[in-house]
């Protein structure tokens, strides 16, 4: 262990070189046409967590040799992730949906800007790196544009550990560190710090006790897979995780959980378009919060074994949202509900307590008729009885979702550009939509 953190820091001296010039190329601007005023039906599958996928791909750093990771979606930005692992040095290799990595001839520590300034959860890597090798230069994250999501908590929690990191010219910098366990409590439930230091902390010296950290299931299974993995870890599913820090780290062979965003979108697509749909490979547990929500709008409901069937109303009814921490209502729904809510009867009101600012799709929903008022991080949504097909631009992957949903339910043609944002979160949306009745298309812009 002590040669691999000698490379390593040789590596990082060295500047990486080989990691600076990953490639760049410009993203294909596709965009998607769609004819609204369909009832969905059918059935549609949902595939694995893009959440729960990205921190698994970068914890596979910590333990060297030839990792299976199975139901990986095939995404953008878990495209992303398999390009930051081969710069530092990993062999992956998808078919179809399994993928293996081989991390046991890692040469580099750096994480390049050209990569990580396209999706933020690269950062994930970070921990990892400086549990097994004792450094790491990782280029502050970039990601969605809907506003700044600052990584201080994943760098006070691994400074607690004795990491010592800096930052320099952009980029995170971590020198001869040697972790050790500590008492870290966040100031705020942050799923990304929960996993970046839970990661960290399973090859550290002694104990690490973490304190007020998502309990999301994402962060569940990847506690799992590190067990899996030989890691010691207490209290899974609690606000309070108890990590005891061991020497080694054996590869895992595991599947991904499916998608609960992605779940909930096909569940928002059949209220808002009064169709009826069964939703397969899903966990209705991951989504009991917007379930009751849109059981509330007046959708009729029955969750099954892994399958939900949802029948929505003529127009939904009215409802009071509030996003928080999981088992909450999640944040990564709030822009499709509130593309439900535009259509309902009377007077809805949506709070984003995780994010405050994250409302770009507003004057996008604007365009296609939706009434909306914001007031600080409320949005106050009157229902309106038609919506008006329009062309409209995503600004990050779950607005994508939102504008796509408004249109489903819009008279009219809608166009929505930019959707390579869409791609980095949803798994063939279009054609899953496609398949279940709605008019379609995807064209090159």
């Amino acid at each position: 262990m002590e040669s691999a953190k000698d490379a390593a820091a040789a590596a990082l001296e060295a500047g990486a070189q080989a990691a600076t010039s990953a490639d760049d190329s410009p993203r294909t601007m596709d965009a998607l046409v769609i004819q609204g005023g369909r009832q969905l039906t059918g059935r549609v599958e949902v595939s694995g967590a893009k959440n729960a996928a990205l921190p698994l791909m970068a914890a596979t750093l910590l333990a060297p040799g030839v990792h299976t990771l199975r139901n990986v979606p095939l995404l953008s930005d878990t495209r992303t992730m398999a390009r930051v692992l081969e710069v530092l040095g990993a062999r992956v290799e998808f078919r179809g949906h399994a993928c293996k990595i081989d991390t046991s001839k890692i040469n580099s520590v750096e994480a390049p800007y050209d990569l990580v300034r396209t999706m933020r959860a690269s950062i994930y890597v970070l921990g990892p790196l400086l549990a097994r090798f004792g450094a790491a230069r990782v280029s502050l994250p970039g990601g969605c544009a809907w506003g700044p999501r600052p990584v201080n908590l994943h760098l006070e929690g691994l400074n607690a550990m004795s990491a010592g990191l800096e930052i320099e010219h952009g980029y995170i910098l971590g020198k001869s560190v040697k972790l050790k366990g500590a008492n870290v409590t966040f100031e705020v439930v942050s799923v990304g710090a929960t996993a970046q230091v839970m990661m960290a902390a399973t090859l550290a010296e002694g104990t690490t006790v973490l304190d007020n950290v998502a309990i999301e299931p994402d962060i569940t299974e990847l506690g799992r897979d590190l067990i899996q993995c030989g890691a010691r870890i207490e209290g899974l599913g609690s606000r309070r995780l108890v990590i005891h820090g061991v020497r080694e780290l054996r590869p895992i062979d595991t599947s991904i959980i499916p998608d609960r965003i992605e779940t909930a979108t096909f569940l928002g697509a059949a209220a808002i378009t009064g169709g009826s749909i069964t939703i397969e490979r899903c966990d209705s547990g991951h989504v009991a919060a917007v379930i009751h929500k849109l059981e509330e709008a007046g959708c009729e409901v029955l969750a099954g074994n892994r399958e939900i069937t949802i029948s929505g109303p003529l127009r939904p009814g009215a409802i009071k949202v509030v996003t928080e921490p999981f088992p909450g209502f999640p944040t990564d729904m709030q822009a499709q509900i509130m593309s439900v809510c535009s259509i309902a009867q009377g007077e809805s009101t949506i709070t984003d307590t995780i994010y405050t600012d994250r409302f770009t799709h507003v004057p996008e929903l604007a365009r296609m008729g939706c009434d909306i008022r914001l007031n600080g991080n409320t949005a106050i949504v009157h229902g309106v009885e038609h919506l008006q097909g329009a062309p409209v631009m995503a600004t990050d992957i779950r607005a994508s979702a939102a504008l796509v949903l408004a249109a489903l339910a819009a008279e009219g043609e809608s166009r929505i550009s930019r959707i390579y944002h869409l791609d980095r979160g949803y798994e063939r949306l279009d054609e899953k939509l496609a398949a279940a009745g709605a008019q379609i298309t995807r064209i090159r812009e």
